[in-house]
């Protein structure tokens, strides 16, 4: 079944990234967030980052015209009549339950429910949905826009014809797929990315070496575009935070357990580039100023 309208929950850095790569493929978006200011702020990122990807050549279509394909909405029970449904809220069990159980009623029988989870199994999630069948896991990477990868979880509830339309999906938006067969928490990315993420945080606390020269040493040494820190600022501690959470909870693995140093940052609100303050300082235009200093024992 091939896939015309898309509605994407949740207006954040997630959010609003896959709904930008769905309307540069042609797709028409609904985009959901809790408020006006909040699918402003995103519409104008989105403008934002179609803008310099037209100048450079990396997309045909100028920001008029991605930006027509995408409307928004504040009331979720309105976001009727699509083919594809992408979930992008916070990292919580019980959030993301009350947000597939509006979507199992809202949406026709025959669309897809995706979420954007990057640690909870999908099977979790469609649990308290009478079609899980339906549900599949559609992990992107931030920035979306710029990322050419994602994960594509398959639950044991989740059928073939599911899977394959998520997989057509995922690579009608130019994307490489990362088949992902047995619903683990945290899939592959996170698996494997989290724990580096952990320890450079505990390489900090113990005073090994700063946060810029472990940024350093992951870009430079593993040949990665930002170091852990930066990316952290980018995406938020708190998303950062979240996630360990859900992963230490799931699997009660140390390995996954969130650092004293990273909750006390998110507890301090230092929450990266959206607050101006994370690991890195910040100013209004998001451009960073310095290195934040540390909370004090």
């Amino acid at each position: 079944m091939q896939a015309h309208k898309v509605v994407v929950v949740g207006a954040g850095l997630m959010g609003h990234g896959i709904a930008q790569c769905a309307a540069q493929a042609g797709y028409q978006v609904r985009l959901w967030g809790m408020n006006r200011a909040e699918l402003e702020s995103a519409l104008q990122k989105i403008s934002s980052s179609v803008a310099k990807l037209h100048a450079k050549g990396k997309i045909a279509d100028p920001v008029d015209a991605v930006l027509a394909r995408i409307a928004h909405e504040t009331e979720l029970d309105q976001c009727t009549r699509a083919d594809i449904y992408i979930e992008t809220v916070v990292e919580r069990l019980d959030i993301k339950h009350q947000v597939f159980r509006t979507l199992a009623r809202v949406a026709p029988a025959s669309a897809l429910l995706a979420s954007n989870t990057s640690t909870i199994p999908i099977g979790r999630i469609a649990a308290g949905i009478d079609s899980p069948q339906r549900c599949v896991g559609m992990h992107f990477t931030s920035p979306v826009p710029l990322m050419p990868v994602a994960e594509v979880i398959r639950a044991q509830a989740t059928s073939d014809e599911a899977f394959e339309r998520a997989l057509a999906f995922v690579r009608s938006l130019g994307k490489e797929v990362i088949q992902v067969h047995k619903d683990v928490p945290g899939f592959v990315f996170n698996r494997i990315n989290l724990p580096s993420n952990v320890e450079a945080i505990r390489l900090l606390e113990m005073g090994a070496a700063s946060v810029v020269d472990i940024d350093k040493a992951m870009r430079l040494g593993f040949g990665r575009p930002m170091g852990p820190f930066e990316t952290a600022d980018m995406v938020g501690l708190d998303t950062g935070y979240n996630a360990l959470s859900s992963l230490f909870a799931e699997t009660g693995d140390e390995k996954f357990r969130p650092p004293l140093l990273l909750r006390r940052k998110v507890q301090a609100g230092e929450l990266g580039r959206k607050t101006g303050r994370g690991w890195y300082l910040y100013n209004q235009a998001g451009e960073r100023t310095g290195v934040a200093e540390l909370p004090k024992e």
